[in-house]
This record gives structure tokens, C-alpha cells and sequence, in this order.
């Protein structure tokens, strides 16, 4: 049955494609992927590519205490979300919104030219998630006087 190939075929296959050691074990581990209950906030994407992130955290002061994305996409967008969540948590909302794309390629060491795309998806999902989440919680602080 085709789903029951071993990791290893996964890894050559994708070794081949141009992704890194540690791109691939982003998108084989899925470690930062999933959703958080109960997160202070959530949002989601939808790529030129039709890729879609959706990213839910939370916020202790204004630090990202703890972030995972969901990901509807090809092993590049899966890696993609997978290595932004890991570089936003426990930075301040300030960091995490100035991450860069050498700062993500950084950590992903290496995937194929056509999936950056890919990794700005998972950029601008995390970027637009700490913006809603200062205006919201802006127009929170403002409610309250």
C-alpha cells in the first residue's frame, strides 16, 4: 500500500526535490503543527498557490508563550509553518513580526527555488497574526477606559 512507505522513501524523495536535512525533518516530525484550545488568537491564510496556514497562540505579556499552525499544503508550506512557529516562540510580538525570510531559510537550511513561496506564506501568516492580535488587543485596552 502506497501510504505504508517508510520515512526513508519520504526523505529520499524530497532529498532529491533540493530540501535539507533539517527541512525535511520539520515536515516529517510536524512537531509545531497543530491547533491550540482556547489560543488568544487565531488566523489563517490562503496562498497565490492555494496553500492555506492557519496559526493559533498565545500571548503572556507580549510574549508568543506558545504558537502551532495548521497547514493545507505541499511538504514546503508543511516545513514552512512548522520552522516559523519554532522561531516565534518565546520571542516578543515586536520579534516575531520582524522575522525575516534569511532568518527562516536559516533555519530550514535549504528547500527548492519554486517553494519560497512557502515560506512568505508562513511569514505573512505569522505577521498578520501579531498585527490583529496588537490591534485587537489594543482596541481591548482602549474599551476598557
Amino acid at each position: 500500500m502506497e501510504n505504508d512507505k517508510p520515512k526513508d522513501d519520504v526523505y529520499s524523495m524530497l532529498s532529491e526535490s533540493g530540501y535539507a536535512d533539517k527541512a525535511i525533518r520539520y515536515f516529517q516530525n510536524q512537531n509545531n503543527l497543530g491547533v491550540i484550545e482556547d489560543a488568544d488568537h487565531c488566523m489563517d491564510l490562503t496562498g497565490p498557490c492555494g496553500d492555506t496556514m492557519k496559526i493559533t497562540m498565545n500571548v503572556k505579556g507580549d510574549r508568543i508563550e506558545d504558537a502551532k499552525m495548521q497547514v493545507m499544503g505541499c511538504p514546503g508550506a508543511v516545513a514552512s509553518g512548522s520552522a516559523t512557529v519554532a522561531l516565534a516562540k518565546g520571542k516578543t510580538l515586536d520579534e516575531a513580526e520582524s522575522l525575516t525570510m534569511d532568518e527562516l531559510y536559516g533555519e530550514l537550511e535549504k528547500m527548492p527555488d519554486q517553494k519560497v513561496h512557502c515560506a512568505r506564506l508562513a511569514l505573512k501568516t505569522l505577521q498578520k497574526a501579531v498585527a490583529r492580535y496588537r490591534e485587537e488587543h489594543q482596541s481591548a485596552v482602549v474599551n476598557e477606559s
